[in-house]
């Protein structure tokens, strides 16, 4: 199975994990699965309307999916996906 770093900012919504190992083909199916089980991480990572948080960024070995398939991004047990958030400041 996929692992998914998650990252500190977001750890409080996920029993304090830094890595998480799930299921799934795509990146899309391993958030979904990830919001099911932490509802809270859910609501940080997608809008109301369903679409991700743009401020939520994921690469999958260190390629960010938005240059790939962006959610239908094909993963294996192999692959490590990394959920960074965006940091904006001036």
């Amino acid at each position: 199975m996929p692992t998914v770093t998650i990252p500190a900012a977001l750890r409080p919504q996920v029993d304090g994990l830094s890595e998480i190992t799930v299921a799934g083909a795509s990146v899309g199916e391993l958030l979904l699965k990830l919001k099911d089980q932490y509802p809270a991480f859910g609501a940080k990572l997608y809008k109301a309307d369903g679409a991700l948080n743009r401020f939520v960024n994921v690469y999958v070995n260190n390629e960010d999916i938005r240059f790939m398939d962006d959610l239908d991004t094909q993963v294996t047990d192999r692959d490590e996906v990394a959920i960074i958030p965006a940091i904006a400041g001036g």
